[in-house]
């Protein structure tokens, strides 16, 4: 057997603070932002409710597109796997534990509180503008559910993305 290791992630949460985007030197975009995932516990005979809180990175075009939706208290699923930071500074050694997002699928407004995506005027799910049914995926690098957008909306025919992607 070559390898059988695994590193995947699946979460559902609500975001903490609004997205932000920013571009690497090679071009590509990154959106950085926290997910809170509540878990109920028990404590001796009282169930209890605990957040926990964990950062997450998206890359690439699908980045550029999604983050204006993604506003605090929006709940959102996140698959991707995970990825260990390690540096030192002043002799003392530092990790941390990020979230590297392959896709992003919006699941609400933080006004609606359910999960049917966002709601326009006529009842159907939009994203921009664009019929949403599913997420969009960076790793697949088109469009898993079908957004019925033209190609051109997501730069071009293969709505492809850079190889350089940092990871």
């Amino acid at each position: 057997m070559a390898n059988s290791d695994i590193n995947s992630v699946v979460i559902v949460g609500r975001l903490t603070r609004d997205a932000e985007l920013r571009y690497l030197n090679s071009g590509t975009a990154v959106a950085s932002f926290s997910i809170a995932v509540n878990r109920s516990k028990k404590d001796g005979d009282q169930w209890v409710s605990e957040a926990h809180f964990f950062d997450v990175s998206y890359f690439g075009r699908p980045a550029e597109g999604v983050k204006p939706y993604l506003t605090k208290g929006t709940q959102i699923a996140v698959q991707g796997s995970l990825k260990q930071d390690r540096w030192e500074k002043e002799g003392q050694k530092f990790s941390k534990v990020t979230i590297h997002a392959d896709s992003v699928e919006l699941l609400g407004s933080r006004s609606s509180g359910g999960s049917s995506g966002y709601q326009n005027s006529s009842g159907s799910d939009s994203f921009g503008g664009y019929q949403q049914r599913n997420s969009y995926s960076r790793a697949q690098g088109q469009q898993t559910g079908g957004y019925d957008a033209p190609q051109e909306a997501f730069g071009g025919d293969n709505a492809g993305f850079p190889e350089d992607i940092p990871f």
